[in-house]
């Protein structure tokens, strides 16, 4: 694998938006789809609805290289001169994302595997293998191609490095990604016995004498080795990261001051790649979302989505690349978007740090797989909905344009684990039935109910700005990890954390001498023994910390507490009658919470409201339900900008309680003294001086 950067060899490129008016706004272009005419209409209707960037080239390679060596760029140098006419800036692709089908025919061993073999064959895209070097060497050579052919061109704004890296195939079991895997492991490991240390292998004789014996975690007659199976994931999301590395670097040896980035996709449904350990090589971080149709409260998985990709750049403002104007193609049932719910979420994105809005895709396909994708153009064409709405939204970003670069403040954190999500989702463990993303957006939510505007980070973040620390089902801890939250405690911070944490450390081995292992002694708690329910089982819980009295399921304990820690909460049935559910104790001038089950959502909710109180990280604002309220800063702190979106039927206000709302609404203009209205289904945007 390659060697990461450090800050100090990275080089000094100028941003992105550097040459936009305020914020970005755009989506993917595909001219190659179309004829000369709809191409010159594009123009037209671009500058209608104040179109400022367009990602380009990102599934074009078998349209510049229709045949091995045979290179036709006229259409893209027609369209690179147009946009820049046009006054529109281009994240220019490096054409990789789907191999022509002349290489896929000439080198099928380029193509991924699962783990039982299948190959995945030429026909839909990404049908590539990533460690393989005969496609890796394809690759580098279109990009090359592409950066020198436009290394000077005045449209390029930022380089796209193929899309969407391990969208449709995470883990590669291929000849080429076991051998890379086991050079990944003598890296890591530097010796076999180390290995054979850290994957536990004395148990059913796995024991290994030489790395070459050594395979990714193929189907078998049972379980695999857990360790393998985390080291698997581990090495699958640095493979993916390392392809991006070699193009990245191409590009800015031909191109070091224009920036890099590539599409990520830092959702509750993307457990492939831990885009945390990406942040550092991105020059800016750029996401891709779509809402689930069939999730009444979507907004609230978006606004999650949102702060995930906050929490991936370090706060930094970033690039919301990919989401939809109505209806997506991919999902079960395709609903489209209801009246003023694309502006919503657009808008949310902005509110939680995105400095730009682009779509899949401007022009919707007549033809391919995505044709029934919404797009900015639809096929209705321009006397639609979707066009006029695309129209205000243009209108509502250049309004908002002052808000570019400001950052969101939070002294709520949420801890997201990738190692976590992956080792405790193993086989083999005391219920198949946990879902590692279930704790983290059901804490999530509860808190965004209550207006708390929270940071997403990794297990390793510095929390000494954060008052409020949640660990979700944490399962993966290292001992440094371990002690910066024990730290936060100290401090002053209230420390939540939640079942099955703690458990192993980052061999998957577990810490002996009682469950909550590398957080028993912080938080007073020793288990004996996990209790799983069955499905459909559930027990009551009572006490102050759940509002009296609230439902739990899949998960329970067999735990006592240590002398100065108060059971808040107990079980009132079932085999572990009377003991403790909900802990909490004082650890110097904080506090150290347990939640050793699944409560339901009232539970849930109750709860959080008294560690929001017990911490002082409520809203500043307060809201009406349904009615989500974030505010971005300038960088000096002079000046905020306060989001209201309402996500409801009914028209709302905001300071009715006396918290004065005051400023400038800048979708509107007028002017706000004291109370903001916030029609139904609207969204307003206050400067605050």
């Amino acid at each position: 694998m390659r060697r990461r950067t450090t800050p100090e060899s990275t080089p000094t490129h100028r941003a992105w938006n550097a040459d936009l008016v305020g914020l970005g706004f755009g989506g993917d272009y595909n001219p190659e789809q179309w004829p000369q005419d709809v191409r010159l209409e594009d123009l037209e209707l671009m500058r209608e609805a104040g179109v400022n960037v367009l990602s380009v080239a990102i599934f074009s390679w078998a349209t510049i290289e229709p045949r091995e060596g045979e290179l036709d760029w006229t259409w893209l140098d027609e369209t690179m001169d147009r946009l820049h006419s046009a006054g529109i800036r281009v994240a220019l692709a490096t054409a990789t994302a789907s191999p022509p089908p002349w290489l896929t025919r000439k080198h099928p061993e380029i193509l991924p595997r699962l783990a039982d073999g299948t190959v995945l064959h030429q026909g839909g895209r990404q049908s590539y293998a990533v460690t393989h070097p005969v496609h890796r060497d394809y690759a580098l050579r279109m990009t090359t191609r592409i950066a020198e052919r436009y290394r000077d061109h005045p449209a390029l704004a930022l380089w796209h490095v193929d899309n969407e890296i391990g969208c449709h195939v995470p883990r590669d079991f291929s000849d080429a990604a076991a051998a890379d895997f086991r050079r990944w492991l003598a890296d890591r490991y530097g010796s076999v016995d180390a290995l054979n240390e850290a994957w536990g292998t004395a148990f059913w004789s796995q024991r290994y004498g030489s790395f070459d014996d050594v395979l990714p975690p193929l189907s078998a007659p049972t379980f695999a080795n857990p360790t393998q199976q985390l080291d698997f994931d581990r090495f699958s999301s640095d493979a993916l990261l390392d392809y991006y590395l070699d193009l990245r670097d191409t590009l800015r040896e031909i191109t070091p001051r224009v920036p890099v980035t590539t599409n990520l996709m830092a959702t509750a449904h993307s457990k492939g790649m831990d885009y945390f350990s990406w942040a550092p090589e991105l020059d800016v971080v750029a996401n891709d979302h779509y809402t689930m149709a069939a999730d009444p409260e979507r907004h609230v998985d978006l606004a999650f989505s949102a702060d995930l990709t906050r929490g991936v750049a370090g706060g930094e403002p970033w690039i919301l690349m990919e989401h939809s104007t109505s209806a997506v193609n991919w999902q079960p049932r395709n609903t489209p978007k209801v009246p003023g719910e694309m502006l919503r979420n657009s808008l949310q994105h902005v509110a939680r740090g995105s400095d730009a809005v682009m779509f899949f895709q401007w022009r919707q396909s007549k033809a391919g797989a995505e044709k029934f994708h919404s797009a900015m153009v639809p096929h209705a064409g321009r006397d639609s909905d979707v066009w006029r709405d695309v129209v205000t939204l243009g209108r509502a970003l250049r309004a908002l344009g002052e808000v570019r670069g400001s950052r969101v403040r939070s002294r709520a954190a949420l801890v997201v684990d990738w190692p976590s999500w992956w080792g405790s989702e193993l086989d083999s463990h005391p219920s198949q039935h946990l879902r590692y993303m279930d704790q983290v957006q059901a804490w999530y939510r509860a808190l965004w109910r209550l207006g708390v505007t929270t940071d997403l980070v990794p297990a390793g973040a510095d929390l000494d700005a954060y008052d409020l620390v949640v660990l979700p089902t944490t399962y993966v801890v290292s001992d440094a990890d371990a002690a910066r939250v024990a730290a936060a405690a100290e401090r002053g911070a209230t420390v939540v954390v939640t079942y099955f944490s703690g458990i192993v450390d980052p061999r998957d081995h577990v810490r002996l001498g009682g469950y909550p292992g590398a957080f028993r002694d912080l938080l007073g708690v020793r288990t004996e023994e996990f209790w799983p329910l069955q499905e459909g089982e559930t027990v009551r819980v009572t006490g102050k910390a759940v509002g009296g009295d609230a439902v739990a399921d899949l998960w329970t304990e067999k735990s006592r507490a240590a002398d100065g820690t108060e059971v808040v909460a107990a079980y009132a049935d079932g085999a572990l009658a009377g003991r403790p559910a909900v802990t909490r104790r004082e650890v110097g001038s904080g506090r150290a919470w347990y939640v050793a089950t699944r409560l339901d959502e009232a539970g849930l909710g109750a709860l959080a409201e008294q560690l929001v109180a017990e911490a002082g990280v409520a809203a500043d604002v307060p809201a009406p339900a349904g009615v989500e309220v974030v505010r971005r800063w300038s960088q000096d702190g002079a000046t905020s900008w306060l989001f209201a979106i309402n996500h409801t039927a009914a028209d709302a206000a905001l300071g009715t309680d006396g918290t004065l709302v005051t400023g400038t609404e800048l979708l509107t203009g007028d002017a706000v003294d004291g109370v903001l209205a916030v029609p139904a289904g609207a969204v307003r945007v206050v400067r605050v001086n």
